[in-house]
């Protein structure tokens, strides 16, 4: 269970451009989490998607987050430097023949429905140029979330064999995210709501590396005017520097907190801090879960 262990939280962006009000959003949450809890707030830069990652973006995001006054604890991870740590995570997962190679495309995959229905599963392929599948045969179909209640996942969902290597030979994020929040001792994980279905299939990975499973909270998402999520695929705008206060209000107004108009940002911060000491959120129990 996450509550013996020290409570150890997390952000972790892709460094595919800068920070934008959406990040911010579940950049304080985080933070906010894991001080209100006396706990360690980690930065981990998650650039394992190489094809993504913005030069120079990484060091823009830790700029932002300084200006912010939203301060991390201990060094930066970046996934990209951690690749022989996934490959030994996959190859623990084949030694319990958990996983095995997958030759479609999406575009097959497409033609036969939204999910992926096991075609390789009993094909024994050999072949170097193929996708790594997580063998999903005992589904996780719901989980509680500190933030949104019981959560329950439609099955095809949470039973699909998801990728865990691409055929492209870049590691998932699935695998990635899970093997580094393990190795990181996070206990709490507060994200994006954009991010409440993989959970069932993260769930199920934590559970075949180790006995213990996170918490979780997922914020909700900003909006743009059109109703999309705000992100850099939509062209959200970055977060200004020059702006952290105003910014940080807003982001604090969005998640149900109330911010004064008079004070600094750190004295914003210390206040956001025992706001959320004082909400209550619903009570969960990842024991029940698994």
């Amino acid at each position: 269970m996450a509550a013996s262990f020290p409570y150890c939280g997390r952000f972790a962006p892709t460094p595919s451009g800068p920070l934008h009000f959406g990040s911010l959003i579940a950049a304080l949450a985080s933070y906010l989490d894991a001080r209100a809890n006396a706990g360690t707030w980690l930065v981990r830069i998650e650039d394992i998607d190489t094809p993504r990652a913005v030069a120079g973006a990484d060091n823009i995001i830790l700029e932002q987050l300084k200006h912010h006054e939203l301060h991390w604890d201990g060094d930066i991870w970046y996934q990209s430097k951690r690749t022989e740590i996934y490959q030994q995570a996959i190859k623990q997962l084949e030694d319990q023949h958990l996983t095995y190679r997958c030759e479609c495309t999406r575009k097959q995959i497409k033609a036969l429905g939204p999910y992926y229905t096991g075609t390789c599963r009993n094909k024994n392929i050999t072949a170097a140029d193929t996708a790594i599948r997580f063998r999903n045969d005992d589904p996780i179909f719901s989980f509680d979330d500190g933030w949104q209640g019981h959560i329950k996942i439609d099955p095809p969902f949470a039973g699909e064999d998801f990728v865990l290597f691409r055929r492209d030979g870049l590691f998932t994020y699935q695998l990635a995210v899970v093997v580094d929040d393990i190795e990181q001792g996070v206990t709490d994980i507060v994200r994006g709501e954009d991010l409440l279905t993989a959970t069932s299939w993260q769930l199920n990975l934590w559970r075949y590396f180790t006995e213990r499973v996170p918490r979780f909270k997922h914020v909700p998402l900003a909006l743009d005017d059109q109703g999309r999520k705000l992100s850099k695929q939509n062209h959200a705008p970055a977060l200004n520097n020059d702006d952290a206060k105003e910014q940080l209000q807003a982001a604090m107004t969005f998640l149900g907190l109330t911010p004064s108009r008079q004070l600094s940002v750190p004295q914003l911060l210390a206040e956001a801090v025992t706001q959320w000491q004082a909400r209550s959120f619903p009570e969960t129990s990842q024991q029940d879960t698994i």
